[in-house]
């Protein structure tokens, strides 16, 4: 759609059939403006998608707690309390596609398989398979890769190494279910239907999402050791384990019933290098994912959509077509905001009581903005509280260098982890994934 505004009739190229299950379906404040921006607010409100007035954090033992409201910023940066929207995936990415469709995006149905490469290296187009299994190549003077964690450019080797993050001992349980106890306000601190996330210890919460009048996203993460120590299934794991992660929200599960199975995404956190190039651009988490605590996701994608149209229009009209990289300011630029994301959650990480007294006493503005997904005004960014986090993490950020930009903090390039999600992998799928774990085939070291 940003597309569109732009002038530019898109081609999608999906290999999903809609509906389907995806996670990630809280949005950041921004993420609400910018689909104000796109004209559909009314079509959200007439979807009745649950309206998020914050997100509030329980701490150990289910007491403590803090909130950060939603927030919105005028034309002369003052703040105000705002809204955004809770949303089923399944429902809302269907909505989005029609919409896309309606306003002019053509919609195939079909595999891409293979990157298709100019003598210079330039992107030109991709082979396609289609759903009767043949295949054919379809050329375009720019690819946008938003295949998400399934990272296509970046399995093809189109785009620099891929990364594995700072979280990558990580694994995410996930399910919707129905019986789950909700606040009982109509808006702010108390509203019904904001985000609530309970946090254990260091890398040890869950996260407690409204979807719809019944059904709430209901997420727990922690290290997979734990998990594979058990020997459980995934479902015996999360039954039991999400109990036992904080007091409030045990309250809250006593009638808790499942309406969709325990869905496990391992290793989750990771980067991809010079993600951007002649003919090409990677989308949101095609190209980095960092942890799902805050819910950025979907918000760094969607902005990142709005940041790339224009400059797709700027080079087919010809400009920078003579340049290696006619994209690499926005590749920085898309960095810089996400590093900012990156310091301000390792630091709730390493030092969660120092982070609540700068949320609360020392930087609450700034950190609301962060919150909201404001981490791209350059002018204003990094702000005075990020550049605080940086500090006590005794971290440094260095953009000179094209090729140095964003060196991954405490990332590691593993190729062959890289390589098990290519689609000729013979461990394709999570649930291959964690046969392969339960069974021995595969060694720890190979994720």
């Amino acid at each position: 759609m940003c597309l569109i505004r732009e002038g530019i009739k898109p081609i999608i190229l999906e290999q999903e059939a809609f509906p389907r299950f995806h996670i990630g379906e809280s949005m950041t404040g921004e993420a609400g403006q910018l689909l104000r921006r796109l004209g559909l607010e009314k079509l959200m409100l007439k979807k009745q998608h649950p309206v998020k007035h914050g997100v509030k954090v329980f701490g150990t033992g289910g007491v403590n707690s803090w909130f950060v409201p939603v927030s919105a910023r005028d034309a002369d940066w003052r703040l105000s309390a705002g809204t955004t929207w809770q949303v089923r995936r399944s429902e809302f990415d269907v909505m989005m596609l029609k919409e896309a469709e309606k306003r002019g995006a053509t919609l195939l149905r079909g595999t891409a398989t293979k990157a298709l490469r100019a003598n210079d290296g330039a992107v030109r187009g991709v082979t396609v398979r289609w759903p009767d299994g043949k295949s054919e190549d379809i050329e375009g003077e720019v690819v946008l890769d938003c295949s998400g964690m399934a990272t296509f450019l970046a399995n093809q080797r189109v785009t620099g190494p891929k990364y594995v993050g700072s979280y990558d001992k990580q694994i995410a349980f996930f399910a919707h279910v129905t019986g789950a106890v909700r606040n009982d306000g109509a808006s702010g601190e108390k509203a019904k239907d904001n985000t609530l996330i309970f946090y254990q210890k260091k890398f040890h919460w869950a996260w407690f999402i409204p979807i719809d009048k019944e059904v709430v996203s209901l997420g727990l993460v922690l290290p997979r050791a734990n998990f594979l120590e058990t020997k459980q299934t995934p479902e015996e794991f999360f039954r039991t384990t999400i109990l036992e992660i904080n007091p409030n929200l045990r309250r809250r599960l006593a009638d808790m019933k499942l309406v969709e199975k325990v869905h496990v995404i391992p290793n989750y956190s990771y980067q991809v290098r010079r993600f951007c190039g002649k003919g090409f651009i990677c989308i949101g988490d095609a190209h980095r994912f960092i942890d799902p605590i805050f819910s950025f996701g979907l918000s760094a994608t969607m902005r990142e959509a709005e940041f790339a149209a224009p400059l797709v229009r700027k080079y087919l009209e010809g400009e920078g077509r003579d340049k290696s990289n006619p994209f690499a300011e926005h590749q920085v630029f898309c960095e810089k905001g996400i590093d900012n994301l990156e310091d301000m959650v390792d630091l709730f990480w390493e030092q969660p009581f120092v982070f609540a007294t700068f949320l609360y006493h020392r930087y609450r503005d700034e950190l609301i903005d962060a919150f909201a997904g404001r981490v791209y005004e350059t002018e204003r960014q990094p702000s005075p509280a990020i550049q605080k986090c940086r500090k006590l993490l005794k971290r440094t950020r260095d953009y000179d260098h094209e090729d140095d930009y964003s060196m991954p903090i405490g990332s590691r390039f593993h190729p062959e982890r890289a390589a098990l999600w290519e689609p000729n992998s013979p461990i394709s799928t999570t649930e291959e994934w964690m046969v392969a774990q339960s069974t021995g085939k595969l060694a720890d070291q190979s994720f």
